[in-house]
């Protein structure tokens, strides 16, 4: 079994969906990936049976060259973007090999995606047998791409959450004495809500008189004003294994953006045990989040909206946190990186 990704940037999440490829299914993994203009520092490791190529080094003719020999008996693709991927996509389609597109994007009914959904169904579909979507918004997208019910496939996307679920045992420590510590990962970009996070943390402080700390993990252009503001504790990109260990101090997990098509974090804060404080604008919402069950959301990129969820969540007693908490864990087993590579891999059972 060959299985070809041509990837855009990778990340550790997916590693455990790869292995699980090489481990359950004896195939082989060929994985080309954009190295380059990189958001984060990451480094895949090397596993036996997993082969990677920098996209850097590649021009057309030697991904086509790689293809070729590759012999792949399935191929998935997440940068469409890239015209060169395109090609070697059509050039294996018309070889009867099978081409599986992710798609991660939400429908939001703008004038842009209708102009795009109409015209991908004269171009880019010729290209895809099949495409794998994250979860029920990205399906609203992938059926007005023109793409039928049997050639959508679910579980595109999952932490590593073998690995956060090492956080759960936490919860019965933090019964003792609760975090009073919110926690953001990801990049410090106006996407992500880094500044309405810092002002609704302003707020929260001014107008509630919060005693709450916040960590923020990442990197970005709001690094430094971040590392000014009194409260604060800023901590550069760490790997998995780090932010487990970080979860043992942090009490609620906030993702504040603007716009996040999934947002992988909440899976793993999840898997963690966190309760949480999610944007309505945060796509994994539809798998990982129920209001009030395992957090709180809030609406219209507000500050001050923000603000006020961020006094209600911390003015909750211990046990109402840590209910909050299990609710996430039970929450996060929806998916897993085993239930990501059968539904990948039951593509090739199909008629």
């Amino acid at each position: 079994m060959k299985i070809l990704y041509l990837y855009a940037e990778i990340m550790g999440y997916q590693i455990p969906v790869l292995k699980q490829y090489v481990d359950e299914y004896n195939a082989e993994v060929d994985v080309v990936h954009w190295d380059h203009k990189k958001l984060t520092p990451y480094t895949p490791p090397n596993i036996s049976g997993i082969n990677y190529y920098k996209r850097s080094e590649y021009n057309l003719e030697r991904l086509m060259d790689l293809a070729t020999e590759s012999k792949p008996d399935i191929v998935y693709v997440s940068g469409w973007m890239d015209k060169d991927y395109m090609s070697v996509c059509k050039f294996l389609k018309n070889r009867g090999v099978l081409i599986v597109a992710g798609s991660d994007t939400q429908w939001k009914g703008t004038l842009k995606q209708k102009l795009a959904s109409f015209l991908f169904r004269f171009t880019y579909i010729k290209s895809f047998n099949y495409i794998w979507v994250a979860g029920a918004y990205q399906y609203e997208y992938a059926v007005r791409l023109g793409f039928k019910k049997n050639e959508i496939i679910f579980n595109s996307l999952s932490a590593n959450s073998e690995l956060f679920d090492k956080a759960i045992p936490f919860l019965l420590e933090k019964r003792k004495k609760y975090p009073q510590q919110f926690l953001y990962v990801g990049n410090f970009r106006e996407i992500k809500g880094t500044d309405i996070l810092l002002r609704a943390f302003r707020i929260y402080k001014e107008v509630y008189n919060g005693n709450w700390g916040l960590t923020c993990v990442g990197n970005g252009i709001y690094e430094e004003t971040l590392k000014s503001e009194k409260g604060i504790s800023v901590k550069s990109f760490s790997n998995q294994q780090d932010l487990v260990k970080i979860t043992k101090n942090m009490g609620v997990f906030i993702l504040p953006s603007r716009f996040d098509q999934w947002g992988l974090v909440v899976h793993e804060f999840a898997a963690a045990g966190m309760p949480m404080i999610l944007s309505e604008n945060v796509g994994a919402i539809s798998t990982f989040f129920i209001d009030n069950f395992n957090g709180l959301r809030y609406h219209d990129n507000s500050a001050e909206e923000l603000a006020l969820t961020m006094h209600k969540i911390s003015n909750k007693n211990t046990e109402e946190l840590i209910k909050m908490g299990y609710n996430s864990s039970l929450l996060s087993k929806k998916i897993s990186p085993r239930i990501v590579a059968a539904s990948f891999m039951s593509i090739l059972k199909k008629p």
